[in-house]
């Protein structure tokens, strides 16, 4: 699987000996020890980007490897395989073979214990205790007295609608390098709020209801429209089922979730290419932006909602 995560202005080490590359990790990523055959001779590559809160690093090793921990301390990994597979070994006995397009979800206090294969190549998302507590804050979710934990270690790309993309957007601010820290800030909280999303100890009881519940689910969407939100997601981001989300939708909204969504985006396209300050250059690069790959379907969603098609409302925004 190739995915445009880290590219080569952010090469720290490539062909290098896995043992600095190792001691490169520990001082930045997370703290390890590997264990190589002894006869093999491989070379291993690492890119890095510091961004934020969050570190991002692609890595391979080139050769079989195993690396332990007994745990990360106040930092969580979600590490995307991108190539080979690897061997991940639970601390009760569990044992499975990741393969490309699969993720690990490590606590802080999980003990690591993987083995890369020759081929293996991983993307890595490092992120502070803190700023999982910030997005529970944030969302008014009760934070567990034994800290915010992750109760399955293994997921799918698909259990996070977005994420490489959402990852890919990341990459190109962070090797930019003109990104502003409250941009920067943006984007750790959103990647924070997408992790939540996947199954975990945190309670989302909040005061004020159903209205309250809905408002946040809002707020999620108006804060992700780029991305693809699924109804999945959505459910649980309320700790709700399906059934529950769809009524709570025909309560507040009036509309499905699906259609929610999806005004909301065309809403978002509209007001852009109303608002001179912001840069348009065609009319299908925005619907593409906001998830409408059916450009026909998307012109004439945008009439019935507006009354006129996408190429009026930004030819009378040049007028």
């Amino acid at each position: 699987m190739e995915f445009s995560l880290l590219k080569e202005k952010s090469v720290v080490f490539k062909g290098a000996d896995p043992h600095d590359v190792s001691g490169y990790v520990n001082r930045h990523v997370g703290s390890h020890s590997i264990r190589l055959s002894r006869t093999s001779h491989p070379s291993a590559d690492l890119s890095h980007r510091k961004f934020g809160d969050l570190d991002l690093c692609r890595i391979s090793y080139g050769g079989t490897v195993r690396v332990t921990s007994e745990a990360l301390e106040t930092i969580y990994h979600l590490q995307i395989l991108l190539k080979g597979h690897c061997l991940w070994r639970g601390a009760r006995g569990q044992e499975h073979h990741f393969v490309p397009g699969e993720l690990l979800l490590i606590n802080p206090d999980d003990p690591v214990d993987l083995t890369y294969s020759q081929d293996c190549e991983k993307f890595i998302v490092k992120m502070p205790e803190s700023l999982l507590e910030a997005a529970c804050a944030e969302n008014h979710w009760q934070r567990p007295g034994e800290g915010i934990r992750f109760t399955a270690n293994r997921h799918g790309l698909q259990e996070i609608g977005g994420l490489l993309n959402l990852l890919g957007l990341v990459c190109e601010e962070a090797e930019s390098g003109v990104a502003p820290p409250r941009l920067q800030e943006h984007y750790g909280r959103i990647i924070a709020n997408k992790l939540l999303c996947l199954q975990n100890n945190v309670r989302r009881e909040q005061p004020g209801g159903a209205s309250a519940i809905f408002e946040r689910i809002a707020h999620f969407i108006e804060e992700n429209l780029k991305q693809d939100i699924t109804l999945e997601q959505l459910a649980g981001l309320a700790n709700i089922s399906p059934r529950s989300l769809y009524a709570l939708f025909e309560k507040h909204a009036r509309t499905t979730p699906r259609h929610y969504v999806r005004q909301k985006k065309l809403e978002r396209i509209n007001a852009s290419l109303r608002d001179p300050s912001v840069p348009v250059r065609n009319i299908t690069e925005v619907a593409l932006d906001y998830g409408f790959l059916h450009l026909g379907r998307f012109s004439e969603s945008y009439r019935n909602a507006f009354g006129e098609l996408p190429s009026d409302t930004l030819k009378r925004r040049a007028c």
